[in-house]
């Protein structure tokens, strides 16, 4: 059994009553949903305010789940539309995406390959870029930059990005490709690439 039908029996347990298989459903995703929003919410204790929003609306709206999409991509829209109306209501737009590793070690993968040599000079590049790119996307358009985070960050396929912003997989594509470009954009000088160059 897949993990899409796994979450379904728990959806329709719950559905029928059973408070404890959406126990489950929350212990599963709560992590995962608590770093989305911590994403989009700089204020940690808002964030978790707003992820427990989220599963409350979730569990609310779960009458109306009828598998049409992997629970995960639902929740996930409950939770982006919690985080827009925390911003709204506190008069802000979404901010970058924070360079900061988490519990599992994302930091230590991404700079596997500079281990080997890290100099005074590579360090203080991949600073740069890191802040480079932070600026980049921080000064995105919100759907580009929302789109962009789900995609790279938390890694969801085109077609759930498209669920949870509900809109056409083909807008999905062109807010990525705009996206990236606009960040490659402000990094081609600092890696002195020429703009002709694909990324």
């Amino acid at each position: 059994m897949g993990e899409r039908e796994a979450d379904l029996l728990l959806v329709e347990r719950a559905q029928r009553g059973d408070r404890h298989a959406f126990g489950l459903l929350v212990a599963k995703y709560q992590r995962k949903l608590l770093r989305l929003i911590q994403r989009l919410v700089p204020d940690p204790a808002a964030a978790e305010d707003v992820a427990q929003e989220a599963f409350i609306k979730a569990y609310r709206a779960l009458p109306n789940f009828r598998g049409e999409s992997a629970f995960y991509t639902w929740l996930y829209r409950i939770a982006v539309n919690a985080a827009k109306n925390w911003l709204a209501s506190e008069g802000r737009t979404l901010t970058a995406v924070s360079e900061a590793a988490d519990e599992e070690g994302e930091e230590e993968e991404n700079h596997a390959l500079w281990r080997d040599e890290e100099t005074p000079d590579r360090l203080l590049l991949s600073k740069e870029i890191g802040e480079t790119v932070s600026r980049a996307v921080e000064a995105l358009p919100e759907e580009l930059r929302m789109a962009l985070i789900l995609r790279e960050i938390d890694g969801l396929s085109y077609e759930e990005i498209a669920q949870v912003m509900d809109c056409p997989i083909g807008t999905v594509r062109s807010r990525i490709f705009r996206a990236r470009e606009a960040v490659a954009a402000k990094l081609r000088p600092l890696l002195d690439i020429s703009g002709d160059r694909r990324w």
